[in-house]
C-alpha cells in the first residue's frame, strides 16, 4: 500500500502499519478490534464516528 485512501480497509491498514492504531485512537476510533471495523473502509468508519475523513487520512499517511 503506497497511500492510504478513503477506500482503504481499516483491517488492512492496521495489519500493514501497526503505528496507525495510535492515529485511529487519537481520532476517537478505539474499536479497531470489532469485527465490523476490520472490514470497513476509512470513509465509512469516519462517517460512523463523525470524524473528518480528510484530516484522518492526512494523519494516517504520515505513518507510511
Amino acid at each position: 500500500m503506497n497511500k492510504i485512501t478513503k477506500d482503504s480497509i481499516i483491517g488492512d491498514i492496521v495489519r500493514q502499519y501497526p503505528a496507525s492504531i495510535a492515529i485511529f485512537r487519537s481520532h476517537g476510533m478505539g474499536c479497531l478490534g470489532c469485527p465490523s471495523a476490520s472490514g470497513e473502509s476509512v470513509e465509512k468508519a469516519a462517517g460512523i464516528h463523525g470524524i473528518d475523513v480528510a484530516e484522518l487520512l492526512e494523519d494516517l499517511n504520515k505513518v507510511l
